[in-house]
């Protein structure tokens, strides 16, 4: 498995005070190119690591799958230099699963900051889910706040780089931290966790709750709800079309949970002891 950190020597300079030369560390950030049946699909830059979690949950965010059985084998290969780096993984799916359509084939590669830049038109990512969202969870709200610190925590790599996003899944009702992931970009941690999900036969993910770090993009929703997951919590804010599809999807929305506080976008019925604004 590739490096998830990297040393480098670095000048630390402080105004007024000393100047320094010193080793830091760095969140290793490399492709990851995704192929299917020796095909290439895409490719990705992420920080190495549950790369099959990455690559199914990628496949399911995108409609070309909706369960983890149905890709029955993935392994890392050699590139075009014929040296295993670890950067290429090609799957294979079960008897009777149809290739990715080739719409979904990408020539270019998706960013660490944005998995969808350079696709044609935002109507191409309006994916149908094969888990419609419909779930009588509600979430306690003095629950809900501890989450962002119960995945700051949960952040191994970031406690050492400062470098990384995180995604998280709770158990809506109990809390319990289900699964929790890391990576340079924020859709290949959200990916890395539902691509865990489906290979525990976990889909669709009601009753659960997606915390992310940063802020809550349109792709973030789109692939939450592309899990059947019914709420997604961020601790920055979402963006206008992330509002739009969560309220289209039926997925509640949260941003800006810090503290004791939070800000309810979307699907407001989800949270227990929800008031009316005034």
């Amino acid at each position: 498995m590739g490096r998830i950190t990297a040393r480098t020597r670095v000048t630390r300079i402080t105004v007024g005070g000393a100047t320094s030369r010193r080793e830091d560390l760095l969140a290793v950030e490399e492709p990851l190119e995704i192929r299917v049946g020796g095909t290439p699909l895409a490719v990705t830059m992420r920080t190495p690591g549950h790369d099959v979690d990455l690559a199914v949950g990628f496949m399911i965010s995108e409609g070309a799958i909706f369960r983890g059985d149905q890709v029955a084998a993935a392994i890392h290969c050699a590139g075009a230099d014929g040296e295993n780096t670890y950067n290429v993984l090609d799957l294979t799916l079960a008897p009777g699963v149809p290739a990715p359509d080739a719409s979904l084939q990408r020539s270019f590669y998706t960013t660490s900051s944005c998995g969808v830049c350079g696709k044609a038109s935002i109507d191409a990512v309006r994916t149908r889910s094969s888990y419609p969202i419909e779930d009588d969870l509600r979430v306690d709200p003095a629950r809900l706040i501890t989450f962002p610190d119960r995945l700051r925590a949960g952040q191994e790599v970031f406690e050492k780089t400062g470098g990384l996003h995180a995604a998280a899944l709770f158990d809506g009702r109990t809390g319990e931290l289900l699964v929790l992931r890391e990576d340079v970009g924020r859709h290949n941690a959200v990916d890395k966790v539902i691509g865990w999900a489906a290979r525990e036969a976990l889909l669709p993910l009601r009753g659960t709750v997606l915390q992310v770090s940063g802020r809550a993009s349109f792709e973030l929703t789109q692939k939450a709800s592309m899990a059947g997951i019914p709420m997604l919590a961020a601790v920055s804010a979402p963006s206008s079309l992330a509002v739009e599809h969560a309220k289209d999807a039926g997925l509640t929305l949260v941003g800006f949970l810090r503290g004791e506080s939070m800000v309810i976008y979307a699907g407001a019925e989800r949270i227990a002891e929800t008031v009316e604004a005034r």
